[in-house]
């Protein structure tokens, strides 16, 4: 594998796990708001995919026993990409939910990953590809998080901007108080088993194709979700503007 450069110290907490994990990788989105016209996964920071940086920062989390990563349908480049960090490979659905009960199925015939036992995992990480610059202290502090007990965890940062909920018409309707809010982040961690049952739960009641996070899907069935801090670095990359940002970040570091 490379050497993997990320933007902020990572933590390996390979050493530290008292369960097996698994990761995946949700990486089929069409990033047509970039403007590349390739997949969003596929599009390049110095002269990298942000599916291999996001792959080489779980490589250097040092977490995943097991990793599946979602792409788009017949792309080759994504799929060898993926495979040269030993992941198995699921073409991704029309929703994010979709393409994580896509790779949720797959994780018992994942391949285990080199230098890790054949343990069944009994954690998920689910984790976006657009957020492909999480440092390893992130995955550290969900993982932790799952050792002591939680069933769910996701890592947030608090909100700096005042928020303002709004009516159909535009017209605001409450302001949240700003010390209560938080911005959600990934990886975001569950037991196994947990998830797999809400995810089963959710198709039954027609609740899959209005998730937008896993965490959401997790609320929805009454499953107390725990937080963990999260970090600057794990900024989603979405936009134009996101992209610069971090070839500015890349830039920096390499100064």
């Amino acid at each position: 594998m490379t050497e993997t450069k990320t933007f902020s110290a990572t933590a390996n907490v390979g050493a530290h796990r008292h369960r097996a994990f698994a990761v995946v990788v949700v990486a089929a989105g069409s990033g047509s708001r970039l403007g590349f016209g390739v997949p969003k996964a596929q599009v390049p920071v110095a002269e990298k995919s942000l599916l291999r940086w996001a792959l080489e920062g779980v490589d250097a989390a040092g977490v995943a026993s097991r990793l599946v990563v979602t792409v788009p349908a017949g792309d080759s480049e994504l799929t060898a990409t993926a495979r040269e960090f030993g992941a198995a490979v699921v073409t991704g659905g029309a929703s994010r939910a979709d393409s994580v009960a896509a790779a949720l199925a797959a994780l018992p015939t994942a391949p285990v990953r080199e230098g890790f036992s054949d343990t069944e995992p009994s954690a998920v990480l689910v984790h976006d590809c657009a957020r492909c610059f999480t440092p390893g202290e992130v995955f550290a502090n969900v993982c932790a998080a799952l050792d002591d007990g939680e069933e769910a965890v996701i890592p947030v940062l608090p909100v700096v901007d005042t928020i303002k909920s709004v009516d159909a018409e535009g017209y605001v309707t409450g302001t949240p108080a700003r010390s209560q809010l938080r911005a959600v982040q990934t990886p975001q961690g569950f037991n196994l088993a947990t998830l797999l049952g809400a995810y089963e739960k959710a198709a039954q009641k027609g609740l899959a194709e209005s998730i937008t996070d896993d965490a959401m899907l997790a609320e929805t069935l009454g499953i107390p979700v725990k937080t963990v801090p999260g970090s600057a670095d794990a900024f989603k990359i979405t936009t134009p503007l996101d992209l610069a940002l971090a070839k500015a970040l890349y830039e920096k570091e390499e100064k």
